[in-house]
């Protein structure tokens, strides 16, 4: 099944998605976007933070650019397409974020049939913390999926695991050195300063627990997040299991997804 099922993504309807967290949202994101390319979509991709400059396969067109003259450019872009904005690139090599606000604008044009936004930034680690200024989603959201990489289970939290480690234990009631179970993850999506802080009201909610990678221990522990999330009253659309996997070419895929779990929010 395609990621773009698993989200409850219409081909018929223009959607604002954020995707925050930790542990594969690059990869999501681009994976996302070129299913939905072969759909015949118009299909913008950005950031509000900042994403190392794409490989060419990845996108249709290219804008450095984050001032308002830019939207003139949008105009003739055609279906069946994939184009990035960014504000600038980094000496790092990374595409720095335009202005969530500009994000907004531009949905409201109804210029894409989908807005992609990486929001949220996390250092290349498999899980992380919100601090105040994150995530920065912008507020015309309408679906957001949080990203938890499943091989963070049985690392110790502390610097070299985890991004932001003192706000990640202050959420999920832990300790430095503490071990990260599915109880930890559990803490961290329901909390309501963890992983969807921030998320406005009206967008949808789906976690995302990435790097499965035919791991019968992680398919256990995706299924007792689930469980876990089930009985609580925490609300979320969705959970999904599986993999969005970067090869060693630089070739992205998707394997093994599942859905675990439909739970609706009550607004």
């Amino acid at each position: 099944m395609k990621l773009y099922n698993m989200f409850d993504i219409s081909l018929n309807e223009n959607e604002n998605i954020s995707i925050i967290g930790a542990g594969g949202k690059t990869t999501t994101l681009f994976e996302l976007s070129k299913e939905l390319r072969k759909e015949g979509n118009k299909v913008l991709v950005t950031t509000t933070t900042a994403i190392f400059y794409p490989e060419k396969e990845d996108y249709d067109n290219i804008f450095i650019d984050s001032s308002s003259k830019i939207i003139d450019k949008l105009v003739n872009i055609k279906k069946g397409s994939v184009t990035i904005i960014g504000r600038e690139v980094s000496k790092e090599n990374k595409l720095l974020g335009i202005k969530k606000e500009f994000i907004e604008q531009i949905y409201d044009l109804n210029m894409f049939d989908y807005i992609i936004v990486e929001a949220d930034g996390a250092k290349r680690k498999s899980i992380k913390c919100p601090a105040d200024h994150e995530p920065v989603i912008p507020d015309n959201t309408t679906k957001t999926i949080g990203v938890i990489g499943l091989d963070a289970l049985g690392l110790k939290i502390n610097n070299k695991n985890v991004h932001r480690p003192e706000l990640f234990c202050n959420v999920t009631d832990s300790k430095m050195e503490d071990i990260i179970d599915e109880y930890t993850m559990f803490k961290l999506i329901s909390n309501k300063k963890g992983l969807f802080k921030s998320v406005p009201k009206l967008s949808k909610k789906y976690v995302l627990l990435n790097k499965i990678d035919d791991d019968e221990k992680r398919k256990k522990s995706s299924l007792l997040i689930a469980d876990l999330l089930s009985k609580s009253s925490f609300k979320i659309d969705g959970l999904i299991a599986g993999s969005t996997i970067e090869t060693k070419n630089e070739q992205r895929e998707t394997s093994n997804i599942e859905v675990l779990l439909r739970k609706t929010r009550k607004l």
